[in-house]
């Protein structure tokens, strides 16, 4: 474990999920921009309003949505290891050494949370329990959130 990081705070939960917010109000505009770059140009070529009411249209809306989502995340925590909503916060995603997050400890980490936190939140609360105050996902995918010194 790098000697720096031994030093480090690990974010409350508040934290956490003062930070989780700032980024869902930031995705959900990521999200509007994106259905409207993909509709737009939909009805503009075909000249038919998109299907929301095809099965199939439904599904793939859904597929490319959930695309975007897990880019959004995994590209700020492997660029810099905050989204704009850490960064508010002053907390950065590291691995358990305290290295930066590559392209596949982002992948673990974004299916280990929605996995951990789908069922109730449960992994989530798990840090409040947790002798280090991790939560599941943190423990999971070997990966930790911490505090930066101002």
């Amino acid at each position: 474990m790098d000697p720096d990081l031994r030093h480090t705070r690990v974010p409350g939960i508040f934290l956490r999920l003062a930070a989780l917010f700032y980024d869902l109000v930031l995705l959900f505009g990521v999200l509007m921009i994106a259905v409207t770059a993909l509709i737009v140009p939909y009805e503009f070529i075909t000249g038919t309003p998109f299907p929301h009411d095809e099965r199939l249209h439904r599904f793939g809306l859904r597929l490319y949505l959930v695309t975007i989502s897990g880019l959004f995340f995994t590209f700020f925590w492997v660029r810099g290891g905050q989204t704009l909503g850490m960064r508010t916060w002053r907390l950065r995603l590291v691995r358990a050494d305290g290295s930066p997050l590559r392209p596949r400890d982002a992948l673990r980490r974004l299916v280990w949370a929605v996995l951990c936190v789908a069922p109730a939140g449960v992994g989530l609360w798990w840090m409040l329990f947790d002798r280090e105050h991790l939560t599941g996902y943190d423990r999971l995918s070997h990966t930790r959130l911490i505090r930066m010194r101002s």
